[in-house]
């Protein structure tokens, strides 16, 4: 008889710890392979954990309500008769990254009645020469995370001989018999995709396609992972009657040619961040500083065929409404066309987001990394609106300002916020005083 020692797995998901909720067994019980025997609560959820090995409970390390790390002892078992030897298993274990605590295989073991209700009930195993089964009756394999690589390849482990001590199956028994198949067929060629990859990891759901994470999608990508990892971003919003300004490039209209909607609402943002300069700013992490900017490059994110990019319209600060017209339009062109240059995709100081145009009213849109603050417009559409008392059909946008909570608290984004949705408002009045 010898004590092993059970850690306490890898959580999966980057989870390194747990609380111990309470023990489903006690010392000198009895237990099977793949018996729960405690429930923790992570992050994420509150589940249990199954002991690898069986034998008769020697010891609990810990009590409900403790916390441990990945790695502590868990419980100690003494195994009895030839259960083989535990090392392999911690070997196997610590070889994968899976979430471990699911998907640990089914044992014979008659659990609780609480357990029995929560858990599938297991398939049999099929008994299999000597050297490929253990205690006769079950494949040799004692990690949790080679039944969970066999399932989601669509191994079945007692077709299986295992090349471990004692016949046990290892994670390469496995991988061979994903990468050669028993039925005769050949090894993915290049460019085709393996059994063990044509399945999910999480779901075990067939993958249907894949493409590849390149180009400019992998900017995109590495670019948004960025700003959500560094920015402490919140989000705010504000319906706004929009009836006034479309009234009003309506009469612009009339006298010649009116500038877009987005132009009229670019002069306004603009002027609000002369006002709220904290929006309009860099943090300096190695400095330890906010920067503020004197002048706004205002990027104007824009849709294309090859994703999503935000050219900037540099010095914005120095034109009217019919400049910044010209310039978001031929920005928005060359993009679309591939024709922006590298310093027009690069150069902004703050994003001014219409998503509007995708038929959308919301969004909570992700800051465009460095820049500390982005606002999204939603489509412009007739609503139920309350004016001197009574409900009328009014034109209404809603505003959304994603912002760094570094730079500013609320006080100041609802102040630029709001700002913007008066001038829409009111934009005769607020076009005197730009």
């Amino acid at each position: 008889m010898s004590e092993q020692v059970f850690t306490l797995p890898d959580l999966g998901e980057g989870l390194t710890e747990a609380e111990l909720v309470r023990w489903l067994v006690k010392v000198g019980d009895t237990i099977a392979v793949d018996e729960p025997v405690a429930e923790v609560e992570t992050a994420k959820a509150t589940v249990e954990v199954p002991a690898p090995f069986g034998g008769v409970v020697a010891r609990l390390h810990g009590d409900a309500g403790d916390v441990l790390q990945v790695g502590e002892p868990l419980i100690s078992v003494d195994e009895q008769g030839p259960s083989g030897p535990a090392a392999t298993y911690v070997e196997e274990e610590r070889a994968g990254s899976g979430n471990v605590l699911i998907g640990y295989g089914t044992s014979d073991a008659a659990p609780s009645q609480r357990r029995r209700r929560k858990r599938a009930s297991a398939p049999v195993a099929v008994p299999l020469h000597a050297g490929s089964t253990r205690n006769g009756d079950r494949p040799a394999v004692q990690s949790p995370i080679v039944r969970q690589l066999a399932r989601r390849a669509g191994v079945d482990l007692n077709s299986l001989t295992g090349t471990g001590p004692d016949g046990l199956i290892l994670r390469r028994d496995v991988e061979a018999a994903t990468e050669c198949p028993s039925t005769g067929e050949s090894s993915p060629q290049e460019g085709e995709t393996s059994t063990a990859e044509a399945f999910d990891r999480r779901t075990g759901l067939p993958v249907g396609t894949r493409v590849p994470l390149t180009g400019l999608r992998k900017a995109v990508s590495e670019k948004l992972s960025r700003s959500r990892s560094e920015i402490p971003e919140a989000t705010t919003w504000v319906d706004v009657d929009a009836t006034a300004l479309l009234e009003l490039r309506a009469q612009l209209k009339q006298r010649g040619e009116a500038p877009g909607v987005l132009a009229m609402v670019a002069r306004f943002v603009i002027a609000g961040l002369t006002r709220f300069p904290e929006l309009n700013s860099r943090v300096d992490t190695e400095r330890g500083e906010i920067a503020h900017l004197d002048g706004v490059n205002l990027g104007i994110a824009a849709q294309t065929d090859r994703g999503l990019v935000v050219p900037a319209v540099r010095n914005a600060h120095h034109l009217g409404m019919r400049g910044l017209d010209g310039e978001i339009r031929r920005l928005t062109a060359a993009a679309r066309g591939g024709a922006a240059t590298a310093s027009e995709l690069t150069s902004g100081s703050f994003t001014l987001n219409n998503y509007g145009v995708l038929g959308v009213d919301g969004s909570a849109a992700i800051i465009n990394h460095p820049e500390v603050a982005i606002l999204g417009m939603g489509r412009i559409i007739a609503r139920p609106w309350v004016v001197d008392g009574g409900l009328v059909a009014r034109q209404i946008v809603q505003l959304s300002l994603a912002f760094d909570h570094r730079v500013c608290d609320g006080g100041t984004a609802g102040g630029f916020l709001r700002f913007v949705a008066d001038a829409i408002e009111d934009p005769t009045a607020a076009m005197a005083d730009l």
